[in-house]
């Protein structure tokens, strides 16, 4: 449950940053894409599919709006579908 709370808080920042970076608001991005990575390390990787860690693995590299919009709904997916 509490992975699933995670998962779901990091989906919205992440669609957060995807926002931002469209709007070119690097601020905003950035700001979201810090709490991404906060969430991210809430995250029980343990507990999680591997092509989920992987997915959790590559949050630090994220550098435009698609990436980030991608990683958002494959999340999102994820928990819904798990």
């Amino acid at each position: 449950m509490e992975n699933k709370m995670a998962l779901s808080s990091l989906a919205m920042d992440l669609k957060r940053v995807a926002l931002g970076l469209h709007r070119k608001s690097a601020s905003m991005a950035d700001r979201f894409l810090i709490e991404a990575i906060k969430r991210r390390d809430e995250v029980n990787v343990d507990d999680v599919a591997p092509y989920m860690r992987t997915i959790l693995g590559h949050i630090d590299s994220i550098h435009n709006a698609e990436d980030a919009l991608m990683y958002s709904t494959r999340i999102q997916n994820y928990i819904l579908y798990k």
